[in-house]
């Protein structure tokens, strides 16, 4: 038994059949469109993977840099406080 009830007999034959039909040159320039295919797949992943990072990235400074400021300004109005009394 091979992959699901394909012996390895089975496949060679079908490997043959197919290089008998298309030829090794033209499956190579296959197999290498395939890689390049699938290597754009990736590069495009982890672009969109960046992207999402720096987005968020950029969320958060500014949600810290708006926590930043209204710290500053309660600290200022607390001085004022003070100062009135």
């Amino acid at each position: 038994m091979g992959f699901g009830g394909i012996s390895i007999w089975q496949l060679l034959i079908v490997l043959a059949i197919i290089i008998l039909l298309f030829g090794t040159k033209k499956l190579r320039s296959l197999g290498g469109d395939l890689g390049n295919a699938v290597k754009g797949f990736r590069g495009a992943m982890s672009e969109a993977e960046n992207a999402d990072t720096a987005k968020k990235d950029e969320k958060t400074s500014a949600k810290l840099e708006a926590e930043d400021q209204s710290r500053v300004i309660d600290a200022e109005a607390a001085k004022k406080d003070e100062k009135k009394v």
